[in-house]
């Protein structure tokens, strides 16, 4: 006989910027102007760095805004860490190659032993640890997870502007210091033993409540990468190629690409989440992607547009003006906006979907908040 599953709830969440808000004066200042259709194109304002802007060097690491952005959504829970079974992060900038940054977490944490793993999907990887985490808590495996998206992203932009003059960096190359930000979030995740859910994962009838269901892919397995972060140690090429090469690391986003072919990927993870969730309706969406106008104009364009999305749209909550693109930490940090400013309340079935561009992933879930209003003396 299949033992029922049990029903997973997501219970809290917490976030980290670094720094104080870098403005748009700043950058210009930094590494000169955008035109403005190129501005409001892009739509971010500030963003935060780790990065001190006058010396170069790093206030923070990676695993210090993850430390921050977890203990935050435990304490926040009422759980202490030590109830931790699972801890998941996702990242691509990791302090370092080898240990998993998600073993210096859990240090941080102060555990001795839990099941620690690490995905690197980019802005996919946050839900894709997560729809991990619940299924190890659906099966009875554990009881309590931490997932944790945090990216350290300033290090690659700093090379563009460093002892350079504003006015002789390229167009191009002034794009992705505007773009991109720091930050860390977390989602604390917690079993329960009632509500049980059907073997297949579906929810039984007449229970309400916990993760639904979700959805994560590749889609882009016949296609070029739409961002690369090239050198840094990798094993692409021998290293003295690498050091010898204009940069040591690169950050390399193909925009056009990018903008052509995400609301295809987005329409694809749409369908996809909503029927693995078997979700008629929901009421926030966290899509990370910037202007919903935008993307509805492509859709349009492409022949795409349809009656999901178009009852989606104005349920759509990011925050990318205010932190920029932030990769693996862009849907907790959204998620953890919306809690916060009471853009989410108990009740609310919410959908996270994640857009990867390097390789067009795409990571999409859905769940009932359950958590009380942050108004009731959250920090």
């Amino acid at each position: 006989m299949t033992q029922p599953l049990r029903r997973v709830d997501v219970v809290s969440s917490g976030s980290y910027l670094p720094g104080e808000p870098i403005g748009n004066e700043e950058m210009e200042r930094l590494v000169g102007p955008l035109p403005p259709d190129v501005l409001e194109g892009l739509q971010v304002t500030s963003r935060h760095w780790v990065v001190d802007l006058a010396t170069g060097e790093h206030r923070e690491g990676n695993c210090d805004l993850a430390h921050h952005a977890a203990a935050q959504a435990l304490e926040r829970a009422g759980i202490e860490p030590e109830e931790v079974d699972l801890l998941i992060t996702s990242t691509a900038s990791p302090d370092y190659l080898l240990p998993p940054m998600a073993t210096f977490l859990q240090e941080r944490l102060g555990l001795r032993a839990c099941t620690s793993l690490e995905l690197r999907s980019g802005c996919a990887g946050f839900v894709e640890a997560m729809d991990i985490a619940r299924l190890y808590l659906e099966r009875g495996l554990m009881r309590t997870a931490v997932v944790v998206g945090s990216e350290v992203i300033s290090p690659l932009l700093v090379p563009v502007f460093r002892g350079k003059d504003p006015a002789r960096i390229r167009m191009r190359d002034r794009m992705n210091p505007y773009n991109f930000g720091d930050g860390a979030g977390a989602l604390v995740l917690r079993a329960s033993d009632g509500d049980p859910v059907s073997g297949d994962g579906d929810i039984l009838s007449g229970v309400q409540g916990g993760i639904l269901g979700g959805a994560v892919a590749c889609v882009g397995g016949e296609r070029a990468p739409g961002m690369r972060i090239v050198g840094a140690g990798g094993t692409h090429a021998p290293l003295h190629r690498q050091i010898a090469a204009k940069r040591l690391i690169d950050l390399e986003v193909d925009i056009v690409e990018s903008g052509r072919f995400t609301p295809h990927v987005i329409m694809e993870a749409l369908a996809a989440t909503l029927d693995k969730a078997h979700a008629k309706t929901v009421d926030l969406c966290v899509l990370p992607e910037g202007n919903a106008g935008y993307i509805t104009e492509e859709l349009e364009k492409a022949g795409l547009l349809t009656p999901e999305w178009l009852a989606l749209r104005p349920k759509i909550f990011e925050n990318l003006a205010l932190v920029g693109a932030t990769g693996s930490a862009a849907v907790p940090l959204a998620m953890d906006h919306a809690w916060l400013t009471g853009a989410v309340e108990p009740g609310h079935v919410v959908m996270l979907l994640a857009i990867e561009t390097s390789k067009w992933k795409y990571g999409g879930i859905v769940f009932t908040w359950s958590a009380a209003p942050a108004s009731q003396g959250l920090s």
